[in-house]
């Protein structure tokens, strides 16, 4: 098989590729053949070493999955050879080939293209998480999502609409609004050219949106989180802006508003059985059209450090994936 290796935290230009030989499931696991694997800003910082999780080095980055089963291990008996997958790896889908818990392997659908689906489990499902599990957004309520041409944001976005919400997005660029708007967005905010709070003070006639997805930070959470109607629910998903931004305490007690905190990959292992009830709904709404995922890009193997590099430096719409076959 062919991986893409980490053999030194460092920037993704470090990465190579190398040779290794073809793995073997255990009891419980399974082995995929990997036609694509989602890439995510946690694969850029797991890589650099500045990931809450330090895999032990050398490793291969890619925490997201899609193929066909090559092989399966003992015990293992919902799953066949042949079969079209989507899994959570963690670590290892930046290769040909790799292992994953059978329990963390969900079928596929066969009208669903394998490049979509590997974009499914992080940023959909961390999306799909925050909105129904989280924040436990409620149709009719106001969602402003930031960041929302992005991979979470652009799935925050279609969710919320399918959860039956009004739809804000917050996005840096008139073309990156457009890209919002285009996939279910009611209005569109471009914090780069004008006044988050002011925006969403017209936008909302002053009362504020119920939830805000933040997968942002940095110098948009404290007027984001100013803006919140009374007993708003703001949700802490990433930094991608750079900075972890410090909140004046004062300000979730004026609001009578929760600072709710999203870990999808934690939530994906406590509770595995949540987890994939999500991901079926999240395959059934990508079936019917109701959730049309964006992938702007897809990178052989070998150009991999280019695509993290794009994500770091947030030139990114929707979702990018390796092929690495």
């Amino acid at each position: 098989m062919r991986a893409l290796s980490c053999e030194t935290y460092a920037e993704p230009e470090a990465l190579r590729v190398v040779e290794r030989p073809d793995p073997v499931p255990a009891a419980g696991e399974v082995l995929i053949h990997v036609h694509a694997a989602g890439v995510n800003y946690p694969d850029a910082l797991m890589v650099m070493g500045q990931y809450q999780v330090r895999p032990p080095l050398p490793f291969t980055p890619g925490a997201e999955a899609a193929g066909t089963v090559a092989a399966v291990g003992d015990g293992v008996t919902h799953l066949r050879t042949g079969q079209r997958v989507v899994a959570f790896t963690g670590t290892g889908a930046f290769a040909t080939h790799v292992i994953a818990p059978a329990g963390a392997v969900m079928p596929l659908p066969e009208g669903i293209d394998l490049g979509v689906a590997a974009s499914l489990p992080l940023a959909y499902g961390t999306s799909m998480h925050a909105l129904t599990d989280r924040a436990r957004l409620h149709s009719g309520e106001t969602l402003l999502v930031l960041g929302a041409a992005g991979g979470v944001g652009l799935a925050a976005v279609m969710i919320g609409k399918a959860l039956g919400a009004r739809v804000i997005a917050g996005v840096s660029s008139a073309a990156k609004g457009e890209v919002a708007r285009e996939h279910g967005a009611d209005e569109v905010i471009d914090y780069a050219a004008e006044p988050l709070r002011d925006r969403l003070r017209d936008l909302t006639a002053g009362r504020g949106p119920d939830v805000i997805f933040d997968p942002v930070g940095d110098a948009l959470t404290e007027p984001a989180f100013r803006s919140i109607a009374w007993g708003g629910r703001y949700l802490v998903v990433g930094f991608a802006g750079g900075e972890i931004a410090r909140l004046p305490l004062n300000l979730p007690l004026l609001k009578g508003a929760s600072v709710v905190g999203v870990f999808w990959g934690e939530f994906a292992r406590r509770d595995p059985h949540a987890n994939a009830r999500n991901l079926r709904q999240l395959a059934s709404w990508v079936e019917d059209g109701t959730v049309r995922p964006l992938v702007s890009d897809r990178y052989p193997l070998e150009r991999g450090a280019q695509a993290l590099r794009a994500l770091l430096e947030r030139r990114v719409t929707g979702k990018v994936v390796l092929v690495p076959s």
